[in-house]
């Protein structure tokens, strides 16, 4: 189970069958990758979170004409979408383009495998008894859904998916609309028109795709106030980051800090303190190279952003003893590393 961003259940294939999930990504891919339109982002080259919040700021300058009408956007997302996959309907679209019998019979074998029957559960057992039955393959009935975890079922969501794709940008002409596995945007300047979609998306789900909407997850609100989307909050003119995620990064920089409190020297400006005995007196470098890459991580997001100063305060005001290890690469804070003085020191006694 994995809690962050939301209690899920997760089914990770050994490595030996990951290795067979790539080969069949590798040759399924190039049937569907020119089908697919390009509004749709998860799990394709090229694409991504990133590349999907350029198309959004594009669509918002062009809907309200650079910020000078006003205009709707409709958030919508699939109540339990992989557990709700229906298998069969799932193969009938892949055998529907590909004719090779061995791609077929693979695809099969892993489209219809049961991963309760050979499982080894790992983590935290008590939160299994918190997930919801619906989200669970657990307590689905046969011959649906998929295991959350494996690059096949992000592959086979684009397959399913594109058939509301098509229908989205053909059937309901929908000329801004994005799609990031099972959460998908809609905006227009015609706040009834997005109501009407919505509703003709429902039907469609239902009756092609046995799917429904998760009618409490929906936004239906005015540009003007923000685009909350995968991760960022996005307006015609600047991108910002979720509160959540920046509490997030506080809440780990304040468990490094408590981490570091347990050695007694806290500051490498001075040599003679690199003299005193590593082990005792100063954190591991291999502590440090984690701690560096948890926080590279959360600056790489924000660098996504118009974060400058959230970065600054950040370094200035939360990182506390960690200063005494890390610093910035430049003065936009876009990245840091470890002091040379401390590495190469520690690198030394090593």
């Amino acid at each position: 189970m994995v809690t962050e961003p939301t209690l899920r259940e997760v089914f990770a294939a050994t490595f030996r069958d990951r290795v067979v999930h790539h080969l069949l990504y590798n040759f399924l891919e190039p049937y569907f990758e020119p089908v697919f339109i390009a509004q749709s982002y998860a799990c394709r080259k090229n694409k991504g979170i990133h590349q999907s919040l350029k198309d959004l700021r594009k669509y918002l300058r062009k809907t309200t004409q650079n910020n000078r009408l006003k205009a709707y956007y409709l958030h919508l997302d699939i109540r339990g979408f992989f557990m709700s996959l229906k298998k069969d309907i799932l193969y009938r679209l892949i055998a529907k383009r590909v004719k090779n019998p061995e791609l077929l019979w693979l695809a099969r074998l892993i489209i219809y495998n049961n991963p309760l029957e050979n499982f080894t559960s790992k983590g935290d057992q008590s939160l299994f008894a918190k997930l919801p039955p619906h989200k669970s393959l657990f307590h689905i009935p046969k011959n649906q859904g998929l295991p959350i975890g494996n690059l096949t079922s992000q592959f086979f969501a684009n397959v399913y998916l594109n058939e509301l794709d098509q229908f989205a940008k053909h059937g309901l002409k929908a000329k801004c609309y994005l799609r990031y596995v099972d959460d998908f945007l809609l905006l227009s300047r015609d706040r009834l028109k997005l109501l009407k979609w919505r509703d003709e998306i429902d039907k469609f789900l239902k009756e092609r795709l046995g799917l429904e909407l998760n009618r409490k997850k929906q936004i239906f609100l005015t540009v003007d106030r923000g685009v909350d989307w995968l991760g960022y909050f996005i307006k015609p003119d600047c991108i910002l980051i979720r509160r959540r995620t920046v509490r997030n990064f506080k809440q780990k920089l304040y468990s490094f800090n408590l981490l570091l409190k347990k050695y007694p020297t806290c500051a490498v400006e001075a040599p003679s303190q690199l003299l005193l005995p590593f082990p005792e007196y100063h954190p591991p470098l291999e502590l440090l190279q984690k701690i560096l890459a948890t926080v590279n991580s959360y600056f790489g997001h924000f660098s996504h952003a118009d974060t400058y100063n959230l970065r600054k305060h950040l370094w200035e005001n939360h990182f506390l003893k960690l200063k005494n290890y890390l610093e910035p690469k430049d003065e936009r804070f876009t990245v840091l590393r470890i002091k040379p003085v401390y590495k190469k020191a520690w690198e030394s006694r090593s």
